[in-house]
């Protein structure tokens, strides 16, 4: 609570400085000092980093459950559904990250499991959370790419929440910028490739939204675009980051965003064909 009121404090003296830039950066200053360790309960740490990513969760579900509710998917379905691919979502995403790290955690078998301080891959839970969700579309027999546009706007407006954990951790960020809204890291100022990609997902939630509303003609059309999208603007994002996770000389995140992006169009054009026949 003292981190808020600290910048509570920063924030009145600067509404009336007209410099914006000054404004950015110093309310940029006090945030990225925020203590990763949100509060302890009963003598454990909980981090800022799971407290947004549970906050992301939490809305997209909403928002999930409100749509379901709108077209007359049954919610105890869409509940079930999460259940499952939530869990398995982060363990994916741990787990993609571990294997391209493995020269480090090989000797670190303990860190494996050690999620608190970051480490979590988003691609990885998307691999996860997608073939959890197939199984059990198969299993309940119910529509997986209807479910898939259900859930789609919600996952990429929880990536968007999520992101800002990583920035409070000081991670996930890029080179060095002269530009004005660089932020400053380790004493150096940087790209804000958290907040270019927190931006960027809210553009897709929002185009997403519009288009299952005015546009969708067939189940997956959504899903589609969601996979497209996002995978365009990762693609150049991951370009400027100083931590990407690397197969020989090729970042792992551009290679698969790439070929999801080739991947989301073909898919798109297969449903479309589909729903004119």
């Amino acid at each position: 609570m003292s981190d808020f009121i600290v910048l509570f404090e920063i924030t009145l003296p600067i509404l009336f400085d007209c410099n914006c830039k000054n404004i950015y950066n110093r309310l940029l200053l006090e945030v990225i000092q925020i203590n990763p360790v949100a509060f302890e309960l009963f003598g454990i740490e909980i981090m800022w980093y799971g407290i947004l990513i549970a906050l992301g969760v939490l809305i997209g579900t909403l928002l999930a459950m409100r749509e379901s509710r709108r077209i007359g998917f049954r919610e105890e379905d869409l509940i079930d559904l999460l259940i499952f691919a939530i869990p398995s979502a982060i363990i994916g995403a741990r787990l993609y990250y571990v294997i391209f790290n493995f020269d480090y955690y090989k000797g670190n078998l303990l860190e494996m499991i050690n999620i608190r301080g970051g480490g979590l891959a988003i691609h990885g839970g998307l691999i996860a959370a997608v073939l959890v969700g197939g199984i059990f579309c198969k299993v309940r027999k119910v529509k997986f790419w209807q479910i898939a546009d259900i859930t789609a706007p919600s996952i990429v407006l929880a990536q968007a929440v999520g992101r800002w954990g990583n920035f409070i951790n000081q991670e996930a960020y890029g080179v060095e910028t002269d530009l004005p809204w660089g932020i400053e890291v380790a004493g150096k100022i940087v790209h804000p490739t958290f907040l270019y990609e927190s931006l960027w997902n809210i553009l897709v939630f929002i185009f997403l939204v519009w288009y299952r509303k005015n546009r969708r003609k067939n189940d997956g059309e959504v899903f589609a675009l969601y996979v497209i999208l996002y995978s365009v603007g990762r693609f150049f994002i991951e370009g400027l980051r100083i931590d990407s996770l690397y197969f020989g000389s090729f970042r792992v995140a551009q290679l698969l965003s790439a070929s999801l992006v080739l991947l989301g169009i073909i898919v798109f054009i297969f449903l479309r064909k589909k729903q004119k026949k």
